[in-house]
């Protein structure tokens, strides 16, 4: 199939825009309704759009009718304790999705690891038209804490590790990326995720911030590293050998989770 990408992110899949100034703006996250719903650790999410402008973070897909992660309804009671970070998202001019804010409780390095996943974005996105990328804008103040991407979900020499200070604008395809983020704390992360449909507009955006590949992975003790690592493999195992004795017809597909095992 053939979609309309932005050429900055087709060799490496991710952009590091110039960093903001966000001590500048309000804490507006801080006064948002957020919902249970975890992803990638234990967090909780404030919608700024939804399929129907209601306050909830289900993919589009699973409304009626479905659709891709395209045309977000702005909801009204969010946006209106949160203007500045509404209009962040809405600065490219590219049409906006699921438009949410994270909160992240601290999680260690081997629970980032064993909770990377891939996104949907582009479910139902019809051929032709722009790929539904993320940007990633850290609102809290989080310099000790990383977004992991890898282009393989086992192998870590393809890992990539992206420092999340306070104004850190990373956009990432991540439906490519195997991604989490590895948050120490002690405090809880807070993060504005924005999908974007690929274009003009969003290619301008990129270059207005001076986006850039150009990065230095934060540093990783290789004995904390490893002991992740060996720490995956044995949940994976575990996880694969529950299902197992239950006989779920998943744990043929728990089985190939196994640690160094390629996905299909």
């Amino acid at each position: 199939m053939s979609y309309i990408k932005s050429a900055a992110l087709e060799e490496t899949g991710f952009v590091i825009l110039d960093r903001y100034e966000q001590a500048n703006d309000p804490k507006e996250w801080l006064d948002l309704e957020y919902v249970e719903w975890k992803s990638s650790g234990d967090t909780r999410f404030a919608p700024l759009t939804s399929a129907k402008g209601e306050i909830e973070v289900n993919g589009f897909w699973n409304h009626t009718p479905p659709r891709t992660d395209k045309d977000g309804v702005w909801i009204a009671s969010q946006v209106e304790k949160a203007p500045t970070l509404a209009r962040r998202a809405q600065e490219p001019g590219a049409n906006v999705g699921r438009c949410r804010v994270i909160e992240l409780k601290p999680t260690e390095y081997a629970e980032a690891l064993y909770n990377l996943h891939q996104d949907d974005n582009n479910r139902l996105n019809p051929d032709g038209n722009g790929w539904i990328v993320r940007g990633f804008f850290n609102l809290s103040d989080d310099a000790d804490s990383c977004l992991i991407l890898r282009e393989e979900r086992y192998d870590p020499d393809t890992e990539v590790r992206i420092p999340l200070p306070a104004g850190a604008q990373i956009i990432v395809d991540t439906q490519r990326f195997w991604h989490a983020v590895w948050h120490p704390g002690p405090a809880n992360r807070y993060c504005l995720i924005t999908s974007w449909e690929s274009g003009a507009q969003l290619d301008a955006y990129i270059e207005k911030w001076h986006g850039t590949s150009a990065h230095t992975s934060a540093p990783l003790d290789p004995a904390l590293a490893a002991d992740a690592e060996h720490e995956v493999q044995r949940r994976l195992a575990e996880r694969a050998a529950a299902l197992a004795e239950r006989g779920s017809s998943d744990a043929r597909e728990a089985a190939r989770g196994a640690w160094g095992a390629s996905d299909a």
